[in-house]
């Protein structure tokens, strides 16, 4: 089965997403999620194994955000890291294509207004705080000194998570070796 490429194609994943954890019992790993809708829908191998310009897998990348839309509509638990888990609400809802629309059109809208409102009260308190020409502090400069104050394990994970957002799976880190680098390992596929 080949689907179109639209924008936020995504969206289309938000119902299968839903059945293939009531299928798998409720929850399960990203994988084993998206294997489970690719399975269902019969999906084909040359629309399973697109890629984006990253290189990341398009699809596994589709169902990811199907996922996070509904973890804000409340049907996915994010609590547990590397598990989707659907909640009680998520275990009695079946979506149609409209529905699925609508969820992603109410949390696009409720997002822009968050971003709106942060970048409105952040650009206010920036201006109350700081001298006019004192407001030259980059990007750059404000996550450096956030990353130098982190401890040592604080640094690690911050490191695991940049690793896992950067395709990494099974990241662990073992620490502890007071050399001062990163220990640890993952896979990335």
């Amino acid at each position: 089965m080949r689907r179109k490429k639209s924008q936020a194609e995504f969206v289309q994943w938000f119902g299968p997403l839903l059945d293939a954890l009531r299928e798998l019992g409720y929850s399960g790993k990203p994988r084993e999620v998206s294997e489970k809708i690719a399975q269902n829908l019969n999906l084909d191998n040359d629309f399973l194994d697109e890629t984006l310009k990253s290189g990341g897998n398009r699809f596994h990348n589709q169902v990811a955000w199907a996922r996070q839309y509904l973890i804000w509509e409340g049907l996915l638990n994010s609590s547990e890291r590397g598990t989707w888990k659907l909640t009680e609400k998520g275990k009695n809802t079946h979506l149609t294509p409209d529905e699925s629309r609508e969820i992603f059109l109410k949390w696009v809208e409720i997002n822009q207004k968050i971003r709106k409102e942060k970048s409105k009260k952040e650009i206010i308190e920036d201006q109350e705080e700081e001298e006019p020409e004192t407001v030259e502090v980059t990007a750059e400069n404000n996550l450096l000194s956030v990353l130098k104050s982190l401890s040592p394990s604080g640094f690690e994970n911050v490191c695991k998570e940049l690793l896992r957002e950067h395709g990494f799976e099974n990241v662990e880190v073992t620490g502890k070796s007071h050399d001062g680098g990163i220990d640890g390992f993952g896979i990335l596929e």
